[in-house]
């Protein structure tokens, strides 16, 4: 008799309505908090919900009316069912709207970097942990950097005591004393990993980190916001050379300035090689683009505005482990590559014309450049063209069933000084209007030379790339159009290395 009673009690259609009701009132709150959704689209979206509510009140009234008569009611028990199916749909809609929320709460108002301080060995070292290279020999250098290190001292110290240090004028002569055994580890700044390579192209590779520090520092940069649905705006996307930690301070090795015009659907995305030569912007010295990242995000910011005299507004970075995560996530990419060659990392075959890549083969596709003809600079279209390629994998309908892993993936590797509210704007815009977009290539060319006058490895012989004036003249002209609202087309862009 009670089992009965319970049955009734659960299959009743006030329980089952009231489920209905919070379900929907639940999601309606959170999708106006998300604040993604268009007002066009809201209505549906908030008022079909409340109506099925009562149209299946009544219907449900009828059905219990006619089993009072004796007479069954399949109506009845459908409308529950789908009452109950409501309101499955509408909690997945709900974790679906939190779960987006969250997401752009956390990648968004980017306001802090982080400095990685590593304990470095060879790798044939038999030392596994700091412990094991207590009373050993260690190499550093305070050539650009003399606090946080000492702060990295300072902490390794009270794990294993006072430690014999032996200080080097420069950060290659740290690395050559490795090397030839003078000092058994050598504790050094993440950012300062090209100036290791300098004797040693393949530091990584013969080399295991046994400890590593983190200090945060706050990030100041010279961005200037504006009205991203309405006014053109320049965004400063970075892929630094570093695997953990998006917010490491480290080289800048992928350099695009996307300048965005939402009123013309126009995008024209420049990129800058890695080894181009600039001015620093803090002293006016000549070093390679991707040592700027070494001073931290708003230097590269600031020296990139005064080379393409362009106003920054936002910037977004990545790593390693944000390449590899994301693609992965996405289940894989397909790249069409211009050359057939072997990856000096990964040792990946890629094929000329379509190749399938998981996040490692794609990270090692947009790392390579010895083994192109062109180097650096189709190093460069590689990673515009796995960009693209990510970008049309996230646009698949696709993405839904891998939702959470895709969001997951992106969090913790990739992050952007723009706001929540401007990330939402800018889809919400998309989302009303459906538009197509026009995306345009072009990429900084110069004449590759050897030096040993850059200010981050003075002394050093390193490779730079002296940029073409004349073409750098277009794409300033081509940039400028873009945020003054004018529209570009192919013609415009030819000869530009699109």
């Amino acid at each position: 008799m009670k089992e009965n009673k319970f049955i009734k009690f659960i299959t009743s259609k006030y329980l089952i309505l009231t489920v209905q009701l919070i379900a929907t009132a639940i999601f309606i709150y959170f999708i106006f908090k998300l604040d993604l959704v268009p007002i066009k689209y809201l209505a549906p979206v908030t008022i079909v919900p409340c109506l099925l509510i009562i149209i299946f009140f009544f219907i449900m009234r009828s059905g219990q009316k006619r089993q009072k008569q004796g007479l069954h009611s399949k109506r009845l028990i459908i409308t529950k069912i789908i009452s109950l199916i409501m309101s499955i749909i509408l909690m997945i809609g709900t974790a679906y709207a939190i779960r987006s929320n969250n997401f752009l709460d956390n990648v968004s108002d980017a306001k802090t970097q982080k400095y990685l301080i590593s304990v470095i060995t060879m790798k044939n070292n038999e030392a596994n942990k700091l412990s094991d290279l207590d009373g050993k020999n260690f190499g550093v250098s305070y050539q650009n950097d003399s606090t946080t290190i000492a702060k990295a001292i300072s902490d390794m110290e009270d794990e294993i005591g006072e430690q014999e240090l032996t200080k080097y004028d420069d950060y290659s002569s740290l690395a050559d004393a490795l090397y030839n055994d003078k000092v058994d580890a050598i504790i050094v700044g993440q950012e300062y990993k090209s100036m290791l390579e300098a004797n040693h192209e393949s530091f990584d590779d013969d080399t295991k980190i046994i400890k590593s520090y983190e200090y945060d520092a706050k990030l100041s940069v010279t961005t200037k916001k504006t009205d991203v649905t309405e006014k053109p705006f320049t965004v400063y996307v970075t892929g630094i050379d570093t695997y953990g930690s998006v917010n490491t301070v480290a080289r800048s090795d992928v350099n695009l300035i996307v300048t965005v015009n939402p009123k013309t659907k126009q995008i024209l995305m420049t990129s800058i090689p890695r080894d181009c030569e600039i001015e620093l912007n803090k002293n006016g010295e000549m070093d390679k683009l991707t040592h700027t990242g070494i001073y931290g995000t708003s230097e590269t910011i600031s020296t990139i505005e005064d080379f393409l005299d362009v106003q920054i507004n936002y910037f977004a970075r990545t790593n390693f482990s944000g390449m590899t995560n994301i693609v992965d996530a996405l289940g894989g990419i397909t790249v069409d590559s211009d050359y057939k060659f072997k990856t000096l990392h990964g040792n990946y075959q890629i094929e000329k014309g379509i190749n399938e890549m998981d996040g490692d083969k794609a990270l090692c596709f947009v790392r390579e450049r010895y083994s192109l003809p062109n180097g650096d600079f189709d190093r460069g279209r590689n990673q515009q063209k796995v960009l693209k390629a990510m970008l049309d994998k996230a646009m698949s309908p696709k993405i839904i069933t891998n939702f959470n892993n895709i969001l997951s993936a992106i969090e913790g590797s990739f992050e952007t000084d723009m706001s929540s509210k401007e990330i939402k704007s800018l889809l919400n815009m998309q989302l009303n209007d459906m538009a197509d977009w026009s995306v345009y290539n072009v990429q900084v060319q110069g004449q590759g030379y050897k030096t040993t006058k850059t200010f981050s490895m003075w002394g050093t012989e390193v490779y730079v790339m002296k940029p073409d004036t004349k073409q750098v003249k277009k794409i300033k002209k081509l940039i400028d159009t873009v945020e003054q609202g004018g529209e570009i087309n192919e013609d415009d862009i030819e000869g530009l290395g699109n």
